[in-house]
């Protein structure tokens, strides 16, 4: 199955310039969001993930099906004020400021192998502050899964000794 053909292109959203992956059509044909899902599990089996952790918000979107079809849990990652218990937080930094991520401190116990889920890789930051989270509460990175990697932005560079599976580049 080709799914780039699921992918629609929409120019100058959310601002000029900027030609946004719209994965709205592959989420919404089940044989095509099947397909992708199915890679995703195969590759946490690889890795032998006993956790899946999707950042908000569509990393909920792909890692949610993996955890369940794999009967594993999953863990969001928040942005601030979004999660009722104490949390970890982890700032990074954005092309203009800065952003900040969250998670409940104790979701992760200590040595547990967790796989990292998400719909797009750009610049990596995101992903990068997912990580140390995970680290922060003692878990073991095992590998990230993206739907798209837009690779001209080379995000990838920021977690290089983490197996990573992309299913479409751009």
């Amino acid at each position: 199955m080709k799914l780039e053909d699921y992918i629609k292109n929409v120019p100058d959203f959310p601002k000029p310039g900027i030609q946004f992956k719209d994965i709205t059509p592959l989420i919404a044909d089940g044989k095509a969001f099947q397909f992708a899902t199915t890679q995703f599990c195969d590759f946490a089996i690889q890795q032998k993930a006993e956790l899946i952790v999707g950042p908000d918000a569509r990393g909920f979107i792909f890692g949610t099906p993996v955890a369940t079809a794999l009967g594993l849990g999953f863990i969001p990652v928040r942005k601030p004020g979004k999660l009722p218990r104490p949390t970890l937080n982890e700032k990074y930094e954005l092309e203009y400021g800065f952003n900040e991520l969250c998670m409940h401190k104790e979701d992760i116990r200590p040595g547990q192998r967790v796989l990292i889920v998400d719909d797009l890789l750009a610049t990596g930051g995101t992903v990068e502050a997912t990580i140390r989270l995970i680290e922060k509460a003692g878990g073991i990175v095992v590998g990230c899964a993206f739907l798209i990697e837009l690779d001209f932005l080379n995000g990838r560079e920021k977690f290089l000794s983490y197996p990573t599976l992309t299913l479409i580049h751009y």
